[in-house]
């Protein structure tokens, strides 16, 4: 959440306009918002690489590019001048679920709205580009690392607020920590959130769901930063169009969620808690105990990845440290030092291998950021 409050923010008005609740914001505050499933980067000049933002004369579009580097190099001493609490070099692997990253250049971890804000404005005004992580599940970092400002929200942003049976809740919160908490304040619907290792932001994306239930069934509302008119616009259910693993935001990716809203059910809180044990405890029984993304492959229609890969005889494959896992073959496990490289291969080599063999076509749910 950038500066929006359902009461109003320090520096921000809200006012409605055409029926949606909008947020003025600075023109220079577009950013970029990676919150482990959606991946995007705003950067001054250049192509870009796979799932990439560009931002250039008020346009914004999608566009794939060969491996060679796409930033404007930035100094160091401007980095260090512009962001002197960020840490340096700092190796993005140690914030990967994979575990898996080369070094960014300049690190961030704000304390405030107010901070990423500022932070934005003064890369934009430095032609510095600028990445945004979420929970960094979905995400694959190159091992190149990634160029300019990197922005964690996930340790920061993390507001909750309850009301009733509203639940408001930052994009930086952590959707297991968001289940906990609305289950300990008796509030049911949202248990499923705790086998998803990843953020409101990207749940919201990619309408996050799991046992059987999805984050269109709970979510009322959310604010969504639209880059080109530098405005939050509060958008309902409805008009976000949320299905299987996608939402009106594929189609606008200049656009990102900052934070939403959740209308649950009273319920038992001892009871949900056990319920959320219970769920806690079938993907512990489920899932490889080693460092993973999350699921790899989104599910084909009428059947699931992790079946026909297992039935494509892929279980235990290995491409250098990266493999298919022999417990649950949708997740493709570091057995240590592993690189972007080898999980790039592997990736390539499982939707081969079941295409060849059973005919179908698996669809990576993996983003790819940085540099080769």
């Amino acid at each position: 959440m950038i500066g929006v409050s359902t009461t109003g923010a320090r520096g921000f008005g809200i006012s409605p306009v055409n029926g949606k609740r909008r947020v003025p914001l600075p023109a220079a505050s577009a950013i970029a918002f990676i919150v482990g499933l959606p991946s995007f980067v705003l950067v001054p000049f250049g192509p870009l690489l796979e799932g990439a933002l560009k931002v250039h004369a008020h346009q914004a579009l999608l566009q794939p590019a060969g491996p060679c580097s796409i930033f404007t190099p930035v100094h160091d001493g401007t980095l260090h001048r512009l962001f002197p609490s960020a840490k340096f070099d700092e190796p993005l692997k140690r914030y990967t679920a994979w575990k898996i990253g080369g070094p960014a250049d300049a690190l961030l971890e704000p304390k405030s709205a107010d901070e990423v804000v500022a932070a934005v404005n003064a890369a934009r005004e430095n032609d510095v580009p600028v990445t945004v992580l979420g929970g960094g599940t979905n995400v694959l970092v190159r091992d190149g690392g990634i160029r300019g400002l990197t922005i964690r929200l996930a340790k920061s942003l993390t507001n909750v607020e309850a009301d009733g049976t509203s639940v408001i809740a930052d994009a930086g919160v952590l959707y297991p920590v968001l289940a906990n908490t609305t289950a300990a304040k008796g509030l049911a619907g949202l248990e499923f959130a705790t086998g998803i290792p990843g953020t409101v932001g990207g749940a919201v994306f990619m309408n996050a769901g799991a046992y059987g239930s999805e984050t269109t069934e709970v979510l009322d509302w959310a604010d969504v930063f639209e880059a080109d008119a530098g405005e939050v616009v509060r958008m309902k259910n409805e008009d976000l169009r949320l299905s299987y693993r996608r939402s009106i935001l594929h189609e606008h990716p200049d656009w990102l969620v900052l934070r939403a809203g959740y209308t649950l059910r009273p319920g038992d809180a001892e009871s949900l808690k056990a319920r959320i044990k219970e769920f806690r405890a079938q993907r512990m029984n489920g899932s490889p105990n080693r460092p993973s993304c999350g699921s790899t492959f989104k599910r084909p229609p009428g059947d699931f990845p992790g079946r026909v890969i297992e039935a494509a005889g892929l279980k235990g494959t290995r491409v250098g440290n990266l493999e298919v896992s022999p417990v649950h073959a949708n997740y493709l496990v570091n057995l240590g030092g592993g690189t972007a490289e080898d999980a790039l291969k592997l990736i390539e080599l499982v939707r081969n291998t079941v295409r060849e063999k059973l005919g179908v076509e698996l669809e990576s749910e993996v983003r790819v950021i940085g540099e080769p």
